[in-house]
């Protein structure tokens, strides 16, 4: 009698097999690049720790943060800072070669300590550093990287599922990284929330001690001089408040002074879409969407804006966001808190002088 086949082993998507290789399920935990440059954490690193905390719950294992820099670099300080936002532990390295960032120094850092300590997922922030650095640890290390993600989760083979938009921004495309460890992924600022912080919560540090073994003749990059942006009163529209956006249902150039008065008299910034830029009406830094800045303002006003995917992506999680626009079917109005049907050149001169009226009968009751 012959024996029965042996029933395959259950494929996963696209028809691979989804159970991973022995030789990585020894890799665990979640990790976050910690960014920091002349004593300054960047913000994206502490949102990144507060939604790999909810990965790290998910997946019942350690988050941990990863600081590098020089032997006088504060980084305890900043990894006291990462258990308040949630981070369990904090590997460190010190280094004379790691102070302030290049790419070979740190990208020879960051995968020594992975191949030492083997995490299952590290998060960086998509800053101009973090995009740098990710590219070159990915390359390295050979593994999956899934750039500019909006959204993070973990999915029933305990692998990371990571969201981002794709064809244009006119899909949003979820990633798995089926056969290689880390799990590796970028995120804008302001896509993820700020945790609150708790200064009262502790933590452990790993210290890692000059092991790079290089010296700066080894590094072709020099660091002669910092210069700090001359652009100082450049829009800096990630955390705002308060965003007064336009799109091309203000017909032209002119009528975006209509938004800038607004925005004025609210203390806030004034955004745009892709258009608007390509068109020469503003400038690249105020374009809010996937190829430009994401925001998450406490309040978020588009005026004559659609509400295509491509902005929607940069905007959505504004605490309350209100659309103007003549079209009553206008997809802005699928996913805005308020909604207004008007046009915009009437509406917002409108607003303005309600705001200015209210802000003076709160003047007169203070008085």
């Amino acid at each position: 009698m012959s024996e029965a086949p042996k029933k395959a082993a259950p494929a996963g998507r696209a028809g691979r097999n989804t159970e991973l290789p022995e030789h990585l399920k020894a890799y665990k935990g979640v990790w976050v690049f910690i960014e920091h440059d002349r004593g300054v954490v960047h913000p994206v690193s502490w949102e990144l720790i507060g939604e790999g905390r909810k990965l790290a719950d998910k997946l019942g294992c350690t988050l941990s943060g990863v600081l590098m820099g020089g032997p006088d670099e504060n980084l305890d300080a900043f990894a006291k800072e990462a258990y308040g936002f949630g981070a369990d532990k904090c590997y460190i390295i010190r280094d004379p070669i790691l102070k302030g960032y290049r790419n070979e120094p740190f990208t020879k850092g960051l995968t020594k300590l992975v191949n030492e300590f083997q995490p299952e997922i590290m998060l960086l922030g998509a800053s101009t550093m973090g995009r740098d650095l990710a590219g070159s640890v990915a390359t390295t290390l050979q593994t999956g990287l899934t750039a500019d993600c909006t959204e993070l989760n973990i999915d029933g083979n305990r692998a990371l599922a990571a969201t981002r938009p794709t064809f244009g921004g006119s899909l949003l495309c979820t990633i798995v990284t089926l056969a290689y460890r880390p799990q590796m992924a970028t995120v804008r600022p302001r896509v993820m929330q700020m945790p609150r912080a708790n200064p009262d919560r502790e933590g452990s540090i790993e210290i890692i001690e000059s092991t790079l073994g290089l010296i700066e003749t080894d590094i072709v990059t020099k660091l002669l001089d910092f210069i700090p942006d001359a652009a100082s009163n450049a829009p800096k529209l990630e955390y705002a408040d308060i965003i007064i956006s336009g799109g091309k249902g203000l017909k032209n150039a002119e009528n975006f002074k209509l938004v800038f008065d607004l925005a004025k008299l609210l203390g806030g910034e004034v955004g745009c879409t892709r258009p608007i830029v390509q068109s020469g009406w503003l400038e690249a830094e105020r374009q809010v969407g996937q190829t430009g800045k994401t925001v998450r303002p406490k309040l978020y006003i588009a005026a004559g804006i659609s509400g295509a995917i491509q902005h929607r992506v940069g905007m959505e999680g504004a605490d309350c966001i209100i659309a103007i626009n003549t079209d009553p079917n206008a997809p802005i109005f699928d996913f805005a808190h308020f909604g207004i049907v008007g046009n915009a050149m009437q509406v917002l001169p409108a607003l303005t002088e309600a705001f200015k009226t209210h802000i003076a009968q709160r003047a007169r009751k203070v008085a």
